[in-house]
């Protein structure tokens, strides 16, 4: 499929709206059928939509597309004009979304209706794993629904500071708001912050977890067919160290290897068939910059780190 998409990039941006418009479905549905219906309010600027239609009535729909005018802006400036496109298409089908979703009763999730949940404390976890869900397939896509989405992508494109963190500590001030609406208290702030949990944790997992990186280190007599194996079958690197057992006193040879967290199970099997009696120890790595993996985010504009690049050579 990512072959095709390369060969037909007409084939790759009907894919890209495609799944922006059934992902930002599904964050609509989340909010439209878990948390408006139940008072919740939870992060990002839907959660601050949320908020002005429990204490003044507005819809949704109506603030939702006004607030996110200036911040749109600020996402075509930094972020690029494809960007900024795909960015006005989510905007625009959320507010249709979130018009239209709220006239079908039935999929609120109220006693009387089929999502109905008897234990409100689920109701912000079930709602945040569905938005996750959604945001994650308008993000991989290259979208966005606008809001603190634009903040938290143009902060991961500086600094390698993941999108869930970036929500962490925005949502927290929205939702913190909601105290501000008559009628609301505490624990509703609390079903907000869970929901704005939820969603950071399972949108991290969902966005980053199939680039999560993976140290290894194997301790074999067969090292030399498992970094053959490394190199052509998988299309990784691997170093050779030397190291030597304290207790023999023996030098032998040891890989490091850095992989993908999905391409474990098959570096470990192999691993398994050429040595059953391999010793090999996992890591996690939380950032992992270079060739073959991510590029150094430094947070720098380009011209500033030439200099500062030529300032440390000359001194």
């Amino acid at each position: 499929m990512l072959t095709e998409e390369k060969k037909n990039p007409i084939l790759s941006n009907v894919l890209d709206y495609v799944i922006i418009t059934v992902g930002t479905l599904l964050y609509c549905f989340a909010w439209d059928a878990f948390f408006i219906p139940n008072g919740i309010a939870s992060g990002g600027l839907t959660g601050a939509s949320t908020v002005i239609e429990f204490a003044t009535g507005i819809p949704v729909s109506y603030s939702y597309i006004v607030m996110n005018a200036v911040l749109l802006l600020l996402g075509f400036a930094v972020l690029g004009k494809g960007f900024g496109f795909k960015t006005v298409y989510v905007i625009l089908i959320s507010t249709v979304f979130l018009r239209i979703l709220p006239e079908f009763d039935i999929i609120k999730a109220i006693p009387g209706n089929p999502l109905h949940v008897s234990e409100k404390v689920l109701v912000p976890i079930i709602g945040g794993l569905i938005e996750a869900l959604g945001i994650s397939w308008v993000f991989r896509r290259g979208g966005s629904t606008g809001g603190t989405d634009i903040i938290a992508l143009i902060i991961n494109k500086f600094w390698p500071i993941s999108p869930g963190k970036v929500y962490l500590v925005l949502d927290t001030f929205i939702i913190s708001s909601v105290l501000l609406v008559p009628g609301k208290n505490f624990q509703d702030m609390i079903y907000g912050m869970i929901a704005m949990v939820t969603f950071s944790v399972v949108l991290d997992y969902f966005v980053l977890g199939a680039k999560s990186t993976v140290q290894i280190l194997v301790f074999s007599k067969e090292y030399a067919k498992i970094a053959d194996y490394i190199n052509h079958e998988m299309d990784r690197g691997v170093t050779v160290l030397k190291a030597t057992g304290w207790y023999t006193k023996q030098d032998r040879e040891v890989l490091l290897i850095l992989v993908r967290k999905a391409q474990v199970q098959e570096l470990t099997k192999v691993i398994k068939d050429l040595d059953k009696s391999a010793f090999v120890t996992i890591s996690p790595s939380s950032s992992v910059y270079g060739e073959g993996f991510e590029e150094m985010k430094t947070g720098l504009p380009s011209g500033e780190k030439k200099r500062k690049s030529n300032g440390s050579l000359n001194q």
